[in-house]
């Protein structure tokens, strides 16, 4: 049985809000223990990613508000204001990391880190909360489609580099005496970010814009439309996306001289069909004779 796609965004936004309030409370444990800089720079990054998780899980539980006298549509677009506004908080936040690494490498005063061992520890517990925080929003973003979601795990995936340079430069720090290591991993990951965001963003900006599905799902709504019973054809096909939901309006020509009840069940089972084929549609289907 599918699951619900509300309660499955849902848990992906509780499971990035209770990971990041760990992390940061770890951290904050960890930086007064150890006083190393990288702690801190990883604390200040896992609390700017609870205020993030903080707004996409607001998103999500208004998205998946009913639809109402004044949202006929439901509240879905939210998930893609919340996507747009995560991509560009994420920009901002790979371009500060790129140069705030690109600094460090070019400054004539490297910096030592201290207290290694700790640090590694928190680092390694932060990989693995991450990781597997990382898998289930993944598996959540397949099944839903969910562009909060997928910007959340593309924020928190974006963290698993710099915390792994961070366990690589605390070691190599002590058994190699270098310094710049995780600079050179930062700015790789700044980069893999920014790729990242602007995929998001780009992909919610289509959907605020209200551009058509894509082309392999207008493909196989045509191929079911096209074979299926009844049918003497079909005409103006419409999609868009909202969040999670595709949007299906379709007109279907059918024998004139049929009665209603038959052409409502061709329409009905059609319907029953492109929901089943997408779970998260919202389809539309207007009924016109053949002959006009």
């Amino acid at each position: 049985m599918a699951r619900n796609p509300n309660l499955m965004n849902l848990s992906a936004g509780l499971a990035s809000v209770s990971v990041a309030l760990v992390l940061v409370l770890l951290k904050l444990w960890a930086l007064g223990e150890t006083q190393a800089l990288s702690i801190a720079a990883s604390l200040a990054d896992s609390a700017m990613d609870l205020m993030v998780s903080l707004g996409g899980l607001a998103a999500i539980i208004y998205a998946a508000r009913p639809a109402d006298e004044d949202h006929h549509f439901g509240h879905s677009s939210a998930e893609d204001l919340a996507a747009l506004g995560q991509a560009l908080f994420i920009l901002v936040s790979a371009g500060v990391i790129f140069w705030a690494a690109a600094r460090r490498i070019l400054s004539d005063d490297p910096v030592h880190l201290m207290a290694q061992g700790r640090g590694i520890v928190v680092m390694v517990v932060s990989v693995a909360l991450t990781l597997g925080l990382v898998l289930w929003q993944r598996r959540v973003a397949r099944k839903t489609g969910s562009r909060v979601v997928k910007a959340d795990q593309l924020h928190y995936l974006g963290d698993l580099l710099p915390n792994l340079g961070a366990i690589l430069a605390l070691w190599a720090s002590v058994a190699l005496d270098l310094q710049g290591v995780d600079s050179a991993v930062a700015m790789g990951a700044a980069v893999m970010l920014a790729v990242g965001a602007l995929g998001i963003g780009r992909g919610a900006w289509h959907a605020l814009m209200d551009r058509s599905a894509d082309p392999e799902i207008v493909a196989g709504i045509e191929a079911i439309a096209r074979d299926w019973p009844g049918l003497h054809g079909f005409h103006d096909l419409q999609t868009r996306t909202a969040g999670s939901k595709l949007f299906i309006n379709l007109h279907i020509e059918l024998d004139g001289e049929q009665t209603l009840h038959q052409a409502h069940s061709i329409g009905a089972g059609l319907k029953h069909a492109l929901i089943q084929a997408f779970p998260n549609a919202e389809v539309i289907i207007h009924k016109d004779p053949v002959r006009d």
